[in-house]
């Protein structure tokens, strides 16, 4: 699903500044919002929020500080279907 959305430039630098000052790529800062978000509005809605146990980082987080930030890594999947059956 892509979300997109119309930012006034002033708001767009503040939102930049503090994604920089997090140590996330404004995508990433983005995402963490709208989570932080959501989990607001399901607690003030009587919705059960599903919480990360503590000391655990955000998927986000975790890529944003990791020492191999910015490298090009390719991740493949192995096209392996399973071993031959015979029927």
């Amino acid at each position: 699903m892509t979300l997109r959305l119309e930012i006034p430039k002033d708001v767009e630098a503040g939102l930049l500044a503090r994604a920089r000052a997090e140590g996330l790529s404004p995508e990433a800062y983005a995402a963490e919002s709208l989570r932080e978000g959501l989990r607001a509005f399901d607690e003030e809605h009587g919705a059960v929020p599903q919480r990360r146990p503590a000391g655990r980082k955000s998927l986000a987080r975790l890529f944003a500080e990791s020492p191999r930030k910015g490298l090009d890594s390719i991740f493949k999947r192995d096209p392996d279907t399973g071993r031959p059956v015979e029927l």
